[in-house]
């Protein structure tokens, strides 16, 4: 099943995707569960967004590709590395990455999202599983100068718009076989599949959960593997997770003032 957050006219929803409509649902189905009010609004007049705002945080995972980490010249992890990016970098599908003057380095980073559905806390390799909604679609922004030039990565990975999420979440999918392509301007970059993770779903949770409780609707983004490069203003990323569907955004440069 794919669930949709969605604006059609001032209405803000959920929606289970069906075909080329959203089946609406009654409330916030990580809280409410799948009741629905039996209306249909079809795609072409909504609107998707973001399909989740965490209400609390976004825990990445770095490094959780082999190949990945060769490319940047790091050893692959022993353990899983883990930080934090805000909730307010998060934006929806169509909405426009910003490059900030800050930074004249940004890339792309594509990655499987785990969307959090109840509250988690020393979970288990056992259980981790039971405590997942389900999957998304995400883009890492990162700030790649600033993140080699700061030995902490809130900046880097943290300024706004550099969390796009979406088009929505996929409730049952196969973690294990799921496939994430990433282009620029209808170029792939990126092809990996979870099956390469280092440290798979279970594990990551498990070891992020020992240390923090996890949220419903917190997110986790899973690593991105090799491939990633640089944005510019015009362009525009797409991220494509099979079964999940494709988050495209466009680059913008950063207004300035003045």
């Amino acid at each position: 099943m794919r669930v949709a957050r969605f604006a059609h006219g001032e209405r803000i929803g959920y929606g289970v995707v069906d075909d080329d409509a959203l089946v609406v649902l009654v409330g916030d189905p990580i809280v409410a569960g799948f009741d629905t009010t039996g209306e249909r609004v079809p795609l072409a007049e909504a609107r998707l967004l973001a399909p989740v705002i965490p209400r609390s945080k976004v825990v990445a995972v770095g490094r959780n590709y082999a190949k990945h980490a060769a490319e940047l010249g790091n050893e692959v992890p022993s353990e899983p590395l883990v930080f934090l990016k805000p909730n307010t970098s998060v934006i929806g599908p169509n909405d426009a990455i910003v490059l900030p003057p800050e930074s004249t380095d940004v890339h792309f980073e594509g990655e499987i999202a785990l969307v959090i559905g109840r509250v988690a806390r020393r979970l288990t390799r056992a259980n981790a599983m039971h405590a997942v909604f389900g999957v998304t679609v995400a883009n890492d922004v990162t700030a790649r100068d600033l993140q080699q030039r700061e030995p902490q990565w809130a900046r880097a990975k943290g300024f706004d718009t550099f969390c796009p999420l979406g088009p929505a979440i996929e409730t049952e999918p196969d973690y294990d076989a799921l496939r994430l392509i990433t282009r620029v301007d209808g170029d792939v970059k990126q092809d990996g599949v979870s099956s390469d993770w280092i440290f798979d779903a279970p594990t990551v949770l498990e070891w992020i959960t020992a240390s923090m409780t996890l949220l419903p609707g917190d997110v986790v983004l899973m690593g991105t593997p090799e491939g990633v490069g640089p944005l510019r203003a015009g362009e525009t990323v797409e991220v494509e997770v099979p079964g999940v569907g494709t988050l495209r955004n466009p680059v913008v440069a950063q207004a300035v003032a003045g």
